[in-house]
């Protein structure tokens, strides 16, 4: 595959297991399509200085609790980190160099300098994916408490989650336990490409849109949705090759979906092109 230097480095880091995804250096690689001559180290000993700081903030006793306490008071009191909901939009929150940097972001690019921090000091948490929102818990047997890394920390527990739920959906959700489970390194790196893809979407660069889709396809290879949206970008940019392949593979692995029929119209209307 003839990747970009920085494709090439997240395409490496991701071959690995899960769990030994290294998600900053994954999140870094990312940003670095954008931003080529960022220097990765810089950002890596910027979150080492973090740990250090925080280190001789933290409490003698280290029960979960007053752990959170102490990392909160440290990022979003001294540090200043808080969440950006004047321009939520900006695709500078997604990119984790930005992030670091600017002291702002969305809920999982704040939850990644948390989650980061956190692993630094020997306090082991977890990302939530939870519908909407993405939340942090320590990864701690028998201990509920979920931290809302974009609202400045804020402590949450089951009952909050579904509260927020409802807040954000604007009707009675039902939590469902899945809504709090424990996300894997590649579904947080496809949730940062995915909030890419969309804006991209949404201010029509089809160009930057496309090369989000085709990271999450390096993640998750054959998943039918992104490969429709991959083959409907292919064919945006005239490359009506590709287009086809990827609306043929759509369909085949979803022949009944609501948009089959939109879909074999294009085609048709491609093989007329090429």
């Amino acid at each position: 595959m003839n990747f970009s230097p920085a494709r090439q480095y997240f395409y490496q880091e991701i071959q690995q297991s899960d769990e030994s995804i290294n998600l900053a250096k994954a999140a870094l690689y990312i940003a670095q399509e954008e931003y080529p001559d960022i220097d990765i180290e810089e950002y890596f000993n910027a979150l080492d200085t973090m740990a250090v700081e925080l280190q001789e903030r933290l409490p003698s006793s280290r029960y979960p609790l007053r752990v959170i306490q102490s990392i909160n008071r440290y990022l979003y009191d001294d540090l200043g980190y808080k969440g950006n909901k004047i321009n939520y939009y900006d695709p500078r929150n997604s990119f984790f160099n930005d992030v670091i940097e600017r002291r702002t972001g969305i809920p999982i690019t704040l939850a990644l300098v948390y989650l980061e921090v956190a692993k630094r000091i020997d306090f082991p948490m977890v990302g939530v994916g939870m519908p909407g929102h993405f939340l942090i818990r320590p990864d701690v047997t028998d201990i509920e408490i979920f931290v809302d890394a974009f609202n400045g920390g804020e402590v949450m527990f089951a009952q909050d989650c579904q509260e927020r739920l409802s807040q954000i959906y604007q009707q009675s959700v039902t939590l469902k336990p899945e809504f709090l489970a424990a996300v894997s390194n590649r579904q947080v790196l496809a949730r940062i490409l995915a909030n890419l893809k969309y804006i991209y979407l949404k201010q029509q660069d089809s160009e930057r849109s496309l090369a989000a889709v085709e990271r999450i396809l390096l993640l998750f290879p054959g998943v039918s949705l992104e490969l429709r949206d991959r083959g409907l970008l292919y064919y945006k940019l005239g490359q009506f090759t590709q287009a086809i392949d990827d609306l043929q593979s759509y369909l085949a692995k979803v022949p009944d979906a609501e948009d089959a029929n939109v879909i074999r119209q294009l085609l048709a209307k491609l093989d007329k092109k090429t």
